[in-house]
């Protein structure tokens, strides 16, 4: 028996305590995003571990340049979609940019009407210390709680870029000093976003909860990629972090320009396909 299904797939639905034991265990968490029923279907039946309903929406989804005009309504319609079709993996809900940042109370009242309305398994808050507060405030309400550090799209404004963070000691220091943080506030597991894979490393050693890598190498205890990305679908976005496994681009592509000779030669529909 293979050792992912000995301790995650021994689970009829994956949760906070499964990815902790799958830290002990040693055996890597995989994760991908989904924003529709379809995808999240795919995704779980082929056994992927978490399903991150991510405001990349925004990006891939809705077009936009950042994330952050991604609404709160926005986020739980998209999250009601994935639910439905997961069955066994823990599906997370990115918090939009301005839905927890003005205060713990505002981050708890927006964690709750996710939890709430959704059938969603916790959701994830970007930042450091700034937000550990609301990190306490919504766990101690039973609401499990990933967080993400390192590269923080929502403050991309802030940055002025996506460069990678952390590639100095001061900065490589605030990232070790955030995700203990983060830990001792509640989190249940954290994102390292394009980071150098040392300092990942060290993060990933230094707590006892999952961390999550996305850009940040191989020593993490999983890993998460955008699923328009991983497949091939975005042709125009290829960061050194992303590996293609498929190819969906030019699969639709061909199928559409095939799709339109057939009609055009009148070879679609033909007889079969007709009542």
């Amino acid at each position: 028996m293979k050792v992912n299904m000995s301790v995650s797939g021994q689970f009829r639905k994956v949760t906070r305590k499964t990815f902790m034991l799958m830290k002990q265990k040693s055996v890597k968490i995989t994760a991908l995003t989904a924003y529709d029923f379809l995808t999240a279907q795919l995704l779980d039946q082929a056994g992927i571990d978490l399903i991150l309903v991510g405001d990349s929406l925004g990006n891939v989804f809705q077009g936009n340049e950042t994330t952050l005009p991604v609404t709160m309504d926005e986020m739980i319609y998209h999250t009601i979609a994935v639910t439905k079709g997961v069955q066994r993996a823990m599906v997370v809900t990115d918090m939009p940019f301005m839905s927890y940042q003005l205060s713990a109370d505002e981050a708890f009242r927006n964690a709750g009407r996710i939890m709430k309305e959704t059938s969603s398994g916790g959701v994830k808050i970007e930042g450091g210390e700034r937000v550990a507060d609301a990190i306490y405030k919504i766990t101690e309400a039973g609401i499990p709680v990933m967080g993400h550090i390192g590269l923080t799209p929502q403050s991309i404004h802030q940055f002025g870029s996506y460069k990678e963070r952390g590639t100095s000691e001061d900065e490589a220091a605030e990232l070790i000093k955030d995700a203990k943080i983060l830990e001792q506030a509640g989190a249940f597991s954290i994102v390292l976003e394009k980071i150098p894979a040392d300092v990942a490393k060290t993060i990933t050693e230094s707590i006892s909860i999952p961390t999550i890598g996305i850009g940040a190498g191989r020593f993490c205890d999983g890993q998460i990629l955008v699923t328009p990305d991983m497949l091939g679908l975005n042709k125009e976005f290829h960061p050194r972090f992303v590996r293609y496994y498929a190819q969906l681009a030019d699969s639709i592509d061909s199928a559409v320009k095939q799709y339109i000779n057939d009609i055009k030669s009148m070879d679609f529909p033909n007889d079969s396909e007709s009542y």
